[in-house]
């Protein structure tokens, strides 16, 4: 049994030709930094979906403008790809912002500010100063200092 079904290979080649399109063909000023992140093919494979991420931005009307550069000229980089891809059917490509990288990064960011917020709220209790300035002193009366090595 095949590993990829035929769908999967043709997703996975449009997706290496699209990219280098991108990168050598398209020279339009309103694209940002876009990089295509996935594709998925209909079963018939006339239909394509190509989902970029657009870097360099955070601004949500950004990554859609250059969606909506990039599928008005859909004809041009699907005749390209026609050019490189020997197939009997080229897909009609329809190009979707994949948000998923930034949202990814954003949640990221908000676990790290929360994780630093409950830090600073946290407030050692009498007890814990009074076990640290005891273990402190331990430490020095053994000859280490507070890291635990030897002076």
């Amino acid at each position: 049994m095949r590993e990829f079904s035929r769908t999967d290979r043709v997703a996975q080649q449009i997706q290496k030709e699209i990219a280098v399109i991108l990168q050598r063909e398209i020279k339009d000023p309103r694209l940002g930094m876009v990089t295509v992140s996935a594709v998925e093919v209909s079963r018939d494979l006339s239909y394509a979906k190509i989902f970029i991420t657009v870097f360099n931005t955070q601004d949500e009307d950004a990554a859609k403008q250059s969606a909506k550069v990039l599928n008005e000229a859909t004809g041009y980089i699907r005749s390209l790809l026609g050019k490189r891809i020997r197939a009997r059917i080229m897909p009609e490509l329809k190009f979707v912002v994949d948000n998923s990288l930034m949202e990814g990064m954003r949640i990221s960011n908000l676990v790290d500010s929360i994780i630093r917020e409950d830090k600073a709220k946290h407030v050692p209790d009498a007890d814990e100063v009074d076990s640290q300035e005891s273990q402190d002193q331990t430490d020095s009366e053994e000859g280490t200092n507070t890291d635990g090595k030897a002076q």
